[in-house]
């Protein structure tokens, strides 16, 4: 089951006949992206006793997304993983939150699920599921350049990954997990992504002396444009400014002033005050994309014994804050199907079987990938949406009956357990290795 090319294999033989050799790799599962859906699911099929390569093109753990909110259903799927007990205790839950309409003055309160939501930083995330991995799991500076599949007669195949680096690695089972621009979402023939009209700024502020907020949301809305903070700490908060069609890409400094440039006016000064208390180093501009959910619904999600997870399948704006959730519950769902395969098969990866479980995979996950895009789309469309109708919905009925109605659709989710390796399979699995 285990490869034994390690990870950081380097060919550095310069006879042609050698080299050529080593550099064609053999693995189980190869997972494409390091990020939280890569990493989950390479936690998840640890734990049913499945080895995967992780293909990463960065040369460490990305660091960008600087924090992310985690809402319930997200905490039941790092339950299924086994890792949720190393984050709960340095992340206090977020009970309740307040809109405020600064047009207006009006103030609304939205409360969450019993069990709250947490904001933590996205990196701590990434280094709590790396840590259950074996250091040869994940292999950095990894550029794909190509995807192949091969055909092993009758319904098996396997898929071959081209390098950049000349490496050529064949696996019984490759899960794309490469973010937004996805290759293997473009390999697999998926739906382009759709700009939603809109784009951000996202940063942490840091008070070295302590900030002073209570463990609550903040969001501030005006005609077209909002704005929001929640605290990580005592002494960091996360905070974001979304806008229509807003273009801030360039030298943080510079995103620091559009942002209170178009905020000093309307904004109140606490959250000018966090803006100016922004880490540079952790601010980024991005515009919010997402694919269509028909996309998803009627798209090519899987190929054979290729498959999508995470943002490579759902992209989504992030009005509901589950884009992190939603690929935690891929990684739960997926190392389920591929877990019942490998044991039933007397832990054995089988090409053979592995369509089917994919297929599985993806016929649990599509539905509700495409209404969680849908209900988050829709969230940020009554949010920021110009139309006077859009307006007089948010502010009436948006936080008061629909946003309690889509968080319980979207939050109060379970998705699932990973199966229990048996003894025997455990045994068998030692012997082959």
């Amino acid at each position: 089951m285990k490869s034994n090319t390690p990870c950081n294999w380097q060919h550095t033989h310069t006879h042609t006949h050698v080299e050529e050799e080593e550099m064609e790799m053999m693995e189980d599962v190869v997972i494409v992206g390091a990020g939280i859906a890569g990493l989950a699911t390479a936690v998840a099929l640890k734990r049913v006793g499945v080895r995967a390569l992780v293909l990463e093109r960065s040369e460490g753990l990305r660091a960008t997304g600087t924090a992310l909110t985690l809402t319930p259903n997200a905490w039941l799927a790092l339950d299924a993983l086994g890792v949720s007990h190393k984050l709960t205790p340095l992340y206090t839950p977020s009970i309740k939150g307040y809109v405020t309409n600064v047009s207006t003055g009006e103030v609304q309160e939205v409360l969450y699920p019993r069990q709250g939501i947490r904001t933590l930083h996205r990196k701590v995330l990434l280094e709590a599921l790396a840590e259950e991995l074996a250091t040869d799991s994940i292999r950095f500076s990894s550029r794909l350049a190509a995807i192949q599949s091969l055909e092993q007669g009758g319904d098996a195949s396997m898929a071959a990954v081209h390098l950049e680096d000349g490496t050529t690695i064949k696996s019984k089972v490759l899960i794309g997990c490469d973010g937004v621009h996805s290759v293997v979402a473009r390999w697999l023939g998926l739906a382009e992504l759709v700009h939603s009209g809109r784009s951000a700024v996202r940063g942490l502020a840091v008070f070295p002396q302590g900030h002073g907020f209570k463990q609550e949301v903040r969001f501030f809305l005006d005609e077209s444009d909002k704005a929001g903070f929640v605290p990580l700490n005592d002494r960091e908060l996360y905070w974001f400014f979304s806008g229509q069609g807003e273009k801030m890409s360039g030298e943080a400094e510079k995103m620091q002033r559009d942002v209170l440039e178009k905020c000093t006016e309307k904004f109140p000064s606490e959250y000018l005050d966090v803006v100016r208390h922004a880490d540079l180093s952790s601010l980024s501009w991005a515009p919010l994309m997402f694919r269509p959910p028909w996309g998803i619904i009627f798209g090519k999600l899987s190929k054979g014994n290729v498959t999508v997870a995470g943002d490579a399948m759902h992209p989504m704006t992030p009005d509901l804050g589950n884009g992190g959730g939603a690929s935690l519950e891929d990684a739960v769902v997926l190392g389920r199907h591929i877990g019942n395969s490998f044991i039933n098969n007397g832990a054995l990866i089988v090409p053979g079987d592995m369509a089917k479980a994919i297929d599985d995979y993806v016929k649990e996950r599509r539905w509700r990938a495409a209404m969680v895009v849908t209900a988050s789309y829709l969230s940020g469309r009554m949010q920021q949406g110009d139309k006077w109708w859009i307006k007089f919905l948010r502010d009436r009925a948006l936080y008061k009956y629909f946003f309690g109605w889509l968080s319980r659709l979207v939050f109060v989710y379970d998705c699932g357990r990973l199966p229990a390796i048996s003894f025997g399979a455990m045994d068998l699995s030692s012997k082959k290795d």
